[in-house]
């Protein structure tokens, strides 16, 4: 190929984004007047790095079933509800487009709205909705048929397949028909390790969304309202905003901060509360890890002290953030588990902790004491991830969590959650 065809045609797929500039938090809706995301140039984004990561691979083929995969590969989605039933599957083998097999119907609408798959690769079928069509029913010993005679006529079917996530009958009934089972999962990590500027800009988007909601919370938060109460105006907004799934948001309170539960309850705020919340949730498939805290009308010096120290910790792991920093550095500035409280690095997993953005809520790269000191990774360009820390104040319920995402420039880092956060912020002071 003219090396002048393949540098256009790797440009318009990716091309560099000027990091002088601020990142865009676009509208939603389409318009002729200035260029926001472009759908169809982030299909063939993703489409080329599953490409280059199976060719880099000893795989023959990919079949995912993780709906996120199924998303990267396809750009297809059909709502929320279909997260947890390994309904779908996709497949992709070396030089050859992706197909696409789906739940009923879904594959007739999708030969008519989605140009960027042939109609012919878009399928229906059904496995097992995690067991409950029995495997005896002989359905995963068809698709697995179907699939090993595909993998056939694509010529990869003596190479290893590699799946992510599977029913168990589903694989024997591959191994059955012939197929070397191997882990697919870590090559589609590979994949979208690195978010082009599509990608940047939707995680920004969901970003901004969540800006929105924690002024609405600081608004809120008063005495006698209750955790859970929270958690539905801000799923109210987010939807209101164009949330495709509020997948959580953590609402803690007063005695409830330490240890931290991961949770919300129907707990009422009362004046001088410490109170941390997490708003998950995605904007076009991309999502948020969003943490701020906040006090009740007042603080005391401890609880004071807390979110000092935890906004030092995240300030220092910001600020080594860029090309070619490994992930041990930055665990490194965080504290051990015991000089905050847990018996060890495990207890303590999640508190002090960074973890890559995109379609799923962990990606690559993974920063904590408990791997990363000892498995280092290169922190990239076009990373986009999440770095939260924690620390429990010294009147020993109360507890700071702060959190910023950050998107890896070609000098160091953007930070994209824009709600103040360099002070404790204290709603209706007293």
């Amino acid at each position: 190929m003219d090396e002048t065809v393949r540098k256009i045609s790797a440009d318009d797929i990716n091309p560099r984004y000027n990091w002088a500039r601020a990142l865009p938090a676009l509208g939603t809706m389409g318009v002729d007047f200035e260029e926001r995301v472009d759908y169809r140039r982030l299909h063939r984004y993703r489409l080329s790095r599953v490409k280059q990561a199976l060719e880099k691979s000893e795989l023959g083929a990919l079949l995912v079933f993780d709906v996120n995969n199924i998303r990267y590969i396809t750009s297809t989605k059909i709502g929320e509800w279909e997260r947890d039933k390994l309904c779908r599957w996709a497949l992709l083998a070396r030089d050859r487009d992706p197909i696409l097999w789906d739940f009923g119907s879904a594959a007739v609408h999708h030969k008519l709205y989605t140009p960027w798959l042939k109609p012919e690769d878009c399928k229906a079928g059904l496995i097992g909705l995690r067991g409950t069509v029995n495997p005896a029913f002989g359905l995963m010993e068809r698709h697995a048929r179907e699939i090993a005679s595909l993998l056939k006529e694509a010529g990869v079917h003596k190479m290893p397949v590699g799946v992510d996530i599977i029913e168990p009958p589903m694989m024997f009934e591959l191994e059955k028909a012939g197929l070397k089972i191997k882990d697919g999962q870590q090559v589609m990590l590979e994949a979208r390790e690195l978010k082009n500027i599509d990608e940047i800009a939707l995680l920004n988007r969901a970003a901004a969304m969540v800006d929105g909601a924690y002024h609405l919370i600081s608004e809120e938060l008063k005495p006698g309202v209750r955790e859970n109460d929270i958690v539905a105006k801000v799923n109210e907004f987010l939807y209101r905003h164009g949330s495709d799934d509020v997948e959580a948001i953590n609402a803690i309170s007063g005695e409830r901060c330490n240890p931290h539960p991961h949770n919300f309850t129907d707990r009422m705020l009362r004046p001088g509360d410490q109170a941390f919340f997490d708003i998950l949730q995605s904007f076009m498939g991309y999502r948020t890890c969003y943490y701020r805290t906040f006090n009740v009308g007042r603080a005391t010096p401890v609880q004071h002290d807390a979110y000092k120290k935890a906004r030092d910790w995240l300030d220092k792991a910001i600020a080594l953030i860029k090309p070619g920093v490994t992930t041990d550095q930055i665990c490194k500035v965080w504290p051990k588990a015991p000089d905050f409280g847990f018996p060890d690095e495990m207890s303590a997993f999640g508190l002090q902790f960074g973890h890559g953005l995109g379609l799923a809520l962990h990606e690559r790269p993974i920063i904590s004491r408990v791997v990363s000191l000892d498995h280092p990774t290169e922190i990239k360009e076009g990373m986009v991830f999440a770095l939260e820390t924690y620390c429990p104040a010294g009147d020993g319920y109360s507890a700071a969590r702060i959190e910023e995402e950050v998107v890896v420039t070609d000098k160091g880092c953007h930070v994209i959650t824009l709600f103040p956060a360099e002070e404790l912020p204290i709603s209706h002071r007293y």
